[in-house]
């Protein structure tokens, strides 16, 4: 197992796909990492040397926003639709569909899981 950004990824996985596993990460931006480091996606990350695994680590924390950096930039965003009192703001604070869906037959997943959401 490899631990980047506080992330265990797995070894036996090709490279893109272990570095989705990274919040924040997805294909596109792996396959650029992969670019960058000069490797072919398809490479298994235990497949790297030590210097790769902490090349890699370095390129991921010097170009990307991860973590709790993305989580924090995602609540800040909603924090400030809910302090301008926008109408997605009101629907963030009342735990219902933000983006114009249905709530009289649907929308029964978002009310249960918004309702564990504070602002």
């Amino acid at each position: 197992m490899v631990y980047i950004q506080n992330t265990h990824l797995n070894d036996k996985k090709p490279i893109y796909q272990a570095c989705t596993q990274i919040y924040g990460l997805g294909h596109h931006h792996c396959l650029q990492i992969c670019d960058v480091l000069g490797v072919s996606p398809e490479t298994r990350l235990g497949m790297l040397s030590a210097g790769q695994h902490s090349l890699l680590a370095q390129i991921i924390t010097q170009n990307y926003d991860t973590g709790s950096d993305v989580r924090r930039f995602t609540r800040q965003n909603i924090q400030r639709l809910v302090n301008i009192h926008s109408f997605r703001g009101y629907r963030h604070i009342q735990g219902l569909p933000v983006r114009g869906q249905r709530t009289h037959g649907n929308a029964r997943t978002v009310r249960k899981l918004k309702n564990n959401i504070k602002f």
